[in-house]
């Protein structure tokens, strides 16, 4: 249960100060306001340094691009595909390489949809078209060849947009389907090319969902993509997803497949290939979350925390406990028995764990961390993450707080002064 505004007003204005300071207007408004007073202190990473080493490596792909330098586009990526390099958030470099490389064209396109008012065909294809040109000029190089699948990957879904496919427009469902058939038609040469790549094994995965055959096994792509590089939790989570029956799997399919991801992934992550696998799928889905091992999913969220002690892991654990999931409540009532006992986690995560706030994180966690959600002004979409994590911070702390005590986040951990 939040904090209460009664609960807020008793500490606020039930001081001995004969002039008591006015009850905020919101639960959020008193949490600011205990950070104003000095009462609640906490870091606040405004930009991580992952957010910074990801935007270098993104802009360099795009300079590579820009420079016409594929040659040696393709060497960077292929060395950080091989080496498994990421940045310190764990995003692979060989992703953000080849975003960068085709970021022109995509966002052109994007920007050509969304106007709508010179739309024309050469705003649409030329650059796509040049692209599509460097496979000509590197036919044998399935790094080249794979920016441009991930280049028409990601202008199918430009096309599709958050509408229906049903309600799509004739052009934009040919328009949509033609690009994902175009990266069908070039991932198979790549995976032949490098069977090993994580890259392309990712990409494959993306492909699923708007290019899927019958006979695919969804379930053994994953594998595949997890065995070549199982630290990256990105994969295990996007699995469990697709494992949904909204899309290839069903509730049966997902929890034998979050149990095998567990058993093969103990090593790295202990308990936490469960956890992974469950991670956003019962976000997303009630039954799943009525369903889910809530002793084994809370497992492996402690091993994971054991393994990867990193603030940015911590942030991600704890928003998802504190906001992702308590949005859900109230849905579904057999789901809301293993959200409410999975949501007390964050009271540990925050008191052993939490060291500092990243509002970005819990920016994207107070949308579900949906993937295709449109940021218009990120010091907006990150103060919104701020007073989310503070309002839940204040809460869980609120028989601290309404004592009087100051509390602070150290890198040593909390530290409770004053009376």
């Amino acid at each position: 249960m939040f904090w209460s505004m009664k609960a807020f007003a008793a500490r606020i204005v039930g001081s001995s100060d004969p002039t008591p300071t006015p009850m905020p207007a919101s639960v959020a408004d008193a949490a600011a306001w205990l950070v104003a007073s000095g009462q609640l202190n906490i870091p606040i990473a405004e930009t991580s340094e992952g957010d910074v080493v990801g935007h270098q490596v993104i802009e360099r792909g795009r300079y590579l691009a820009r420079q016409d330098m594929w040659a040696e586009l393709s060497q960077e990526m292929r060395a950080a595909d091989a080496e498994l390099k990421t940045t310190p958030c764990g995003q692979p470099v060989t992703d953000l390489l080849a975003f960068g490389a085709r970021a022109d064209v995509v966002l052109a396109v994007e920007h050509a949809l969304s106007d709508g008012k010179a739309l024309s065909d050469y705003d649409l294809l030329c650059g796509i078209s040049e692209l599509e040109g460097e496979i000509q000029n590197y036919p044998d190089d399935p790094m080249i060849a794979l920016v441009v699948a991930l280049a028409h990957i990601d202008l199918a879904w430009a096309w599709r947009g958050t509408a229906h496919p049903e309600a799509l427009p004739p052009l934009h469902q040919s328009r949509c389907a033609a690009h994902f058939d175009r990266a069908a038609a070039l991932l198979p040469g790549c995976r032949a090319s490098m069977p090993d790549s994580p890259a392309i094994a990712a990409a494959d995965c993306a492909l699923l969902a708007g290019h899927i055959d019958p006979r695919t096994r969804v379930a053994d792509k994953y594998e595949a993509l997890i065995t070549l590089d199982p630290q990256n939790h990105r994969h295990m989570r996007a699995m469990g997803s697709h494992l949904l029956p909204r899309w290839f799997g069903s509730y049966e399919q997902l929890e034998v497949q979050a149990l095998r991801n567990a058993a093969r992934t103990q090593k790295i992550w202990g308990a936490g290939g469960y956890t992974w696998a469950q991670f956003d799928a019962i976000a997303l889905d009630d039954e799943a979350c009525a369903r889910v091992d809530v002793e084994y999913f809370l497992e492996g969220l402690r091993d994971i925390v054991a393994r990867r002690p990193d603030q940015q892991t911590i942030n991600l654990l704890t928003a998802y406990c504190a906001i992702t999931l308590q949005n859900g409540m109230g849905r579904s009532a057999k789901a809301d028995i293993a959200r409410k006992q999975i949501c007390e986690a964050a009271n540990w995560l925050i008191r052993d764990h939490l060291t500092e706030l990243h509002p970005m994180i819990w920016a994207h966690a107070a949308n579900g961390f949906n993937n295709s959600l449109r940021v218009n002004s990120a010091e907006r979409f990150a103060a919104s993450g701020r007073r989310d994590a503070l309002k839940a911070i204040a809460n869980l702390l609120r028989d601290e707080l309404r004592s009087g005590q100051r509390v602070t986040f150290t890198p040593s951990g909390l530290q409770f002064s004053g009376n």
